[in-house]
């Protein structure tokens, strides 16, 4: 049997040193990575090193496994902390072992898998760009198309100031940069609906 296939308890042990980059923002994902012991800061790099930390995880547990479950890039750079052992599944092997799981089970993990994600990508957008781009991104996220001629339009429905506060911005400011989006033609309308006449222009002020 290839080593490929077999059960975790029986996969090779790899061991990194303090400092090791195990995961870089934006690679796709090639290989599921388990922690088995020592501890992994996860966040956003510097030019050499971390440059905005969003959290801490101390094996054993699974690294960035919501990314190769949705099959997205990686949503933040992780370091070891301490010497770390780690041992790597494939994705199709992951993912084979996930469709093996009761519909419901499946369900459960994807619908956690999305949710983690998005709150992972809201932390980086809050440290790693500024509120110009966190707000295109928020806008691209939550665009819908509003004809058939494939137009895209936001609903705020929510008040500015929630929104603001997912943002991690103040209201003033994310009323700021609505105006200016506006003034640049990047988004029409000024009531509870939003159109969004260039979206590859929002797409390149997003950074995505």
């Amino acid at each position: 049997m290839s080593d490929t296939y077999l059960p975790l308890s029986a996969k090779p042990v790899a061991i990194e040193s303090a400092g090791a980059v195990l995961l870089h923002r934006g690679d796709a994902v090639d290989r599921m990575v388990f922690v088995m012991q020592g501890r992994v800061v996860l966040g956003v790099m510097g030019t050499a090193q971390l440059a905005h930390q969003l959290g801490v995880g101390e094996g054993p547990f699974w690294l960035e496994a919501a990314s190769g479950l949705l099959n997205l890039p990686h949503a933040v750079d992780a370091l070891a902390e301490t010497e770390v052992q780690l041992q790597y599944v494939s994705v199709p092997e992951f993912l084979a072992q996930v469709r093996a799981l009761p519909q419901a089970m499946q369900n459960l993990l994807l619908d956690m898998a999305r949710s983690q994600r998005q709150q992972t990508e809201l932390a980086v957008s809050r440290v790693a760009k500024d509120a110009d781009a966190r707000c295109a991104e928020w806008l691209l996220r939550h665009a819908e198309p509003a004809d058939q001629w494939g137009a895209l339009a936001v609903r705020l429905t929510e008040r500015k100031r929630t929104i603001a506060a997912h943002l991690g911005i103040a209201p003033e400011t994310f009323s700021r940069v609505l105006r200016h989006l506006r003034e640049r033609q990047l988004i029409s309308g000024s009531g509870r609906v939003l159109g969004l006449p260039n979206p590859q222009a929002l797409r390149n002020l997003a950074g995505i």
